[in-house]
Formats: structure tokens, C-alpha cells, sequence
């Protein structure tokens, strides 16, 4: 198993990224993360939330007795899936594209699977770019402040739609 430190050897393998971007926001079963990524082998799907779990970037939420085993409900760990720039900069350029590729390809699986939703969900998606001009200060309170306004809708919610929201912050000549 990748060691507890190592960030771009546990979350850039595509099934583990999956799975964080499938509990993001929500508590879920074994069972649940099986039925929402069925193409995982369930073998293969165990092995990485005990990788994910290893790590600290998912926790055991509740355990209860089901049919003389133990269901285990998972959350996101304290170190969920976000590189602390300290961390960011012990790795290498290969490793920051690895993990940057692994983020891309299941922003495009996701993205995909939402059109497939049909036209319902259409009113939900956007995408777009737009720059910005910062120092090291303005950055940290935009993303402080972003935290903050999206702090209540991170949780599930009755008659909420469950959408996902990625950034990209790429410095520019």
C-alpha cells in the first residue's frame, strides 16, 4: 500500500478518486459505493478504501452487525483531497501531472455520466475560465472565502440535487 505521506500515490489512482469524489459530502456503505461504481471488481474496490483509509482521506463514520458481518459507513478523512501547499511542493513534476491527469479524466468520466442524465439536469451544468490577478494574500482570503459560502451546501440535503463543483487554479505567463 502507498505510504501515509506519499498524496499523488493514494488519491491519483482513478478507482480511489472515485471513490473521494462519490463520499464527498455524504456518508456511504460499502454497499453504496458498490452500487455506484459497478464497475469496479469488489475485491479491487475493498483494497482502495483500505488504501483510502490507511491514509487518512476517508474515515469509518459508524460500523453495524448486518447479517453476522460488519457494514462499515464512510466519510472523507481529515486529509480529504486537497494537497497542503507544503506537501504540494515535496512532489515532483511528474507526480503534480499524474495527479492533475487522474483529476481530469474523472472530471470527463463525471461530466460524461451527467449527460447521460438526459435533459433535466442541463440547468446544472457550466463550466467556464476567467482571470484573475492576485498575490499570495488575495488567494488566501478568495479561497477562505469561497470555503466559506459554499460551507452549507456541502452536506446532503432532501430535495437537493447533488452536483459536483471542481476548480483549477493554473498560474499563467
Amino acid at each position: 500500500m502507498p505510504p501515509q505521506g506519499n498524496i499523488s500515490e493514494v488519491v491519483a489512482h482513478p478507482v480511489r478518486l472515485r471513490v473521494l469524489q462519490a463520499v464527498g459530502g455524504r456518508d456511504l456503505t460499502t454497499a453504496q459505493l458498490r452500487d455506484l461504481l459497478t464497475d469496479v471488481p469488489q475485491a479491487t474496490l475493498y483494497r482502495h478504501i483500505a488504501t483510502l483509509v490507511e491514509a487518512g482521506f476517508l474515515a469509518v463514520a459508524s460500523e453495524r452487525r448486518v447479517r453476522g458481518t460488519v457494514e462499515r459507513t464512510y466519510t472523507l478523512g481529515e486529509r480529504m483531497a486537497h494537497v497542503e501547499k507544503a506537501e504540494l511542493a515535496t512532489l515532483s513534476d511528474e507526480q503534480i501531472q499524474a495527479g492533475f491527469l487522474a483529476f481530469i479524466g474523472e472530471l470527463l468520466r463525471t461530466f460524461e455520466g451527467s449527460l447521460a442524465l438526459g435533459e433535466v439536469t442541463r440547468s446544472h451544468i457550466g463550466f467556464g475560465t476567467g482571470a484573475l490577478y492576485v498575490d499570495e494574500e488575495d488567494l488566501a482570503r478568495i479561497q477562505q472565502g469561497f470555503n466559506d459560502l459554499i460551507a452549507p451546501y456541502l452536506g446532503e440535503a432532501l430535495g437537493k440535487q447533488r452536483v459536483m463543483l471542481s476548480t483549477v487554479l493554473l498560474p499563467t505567463e
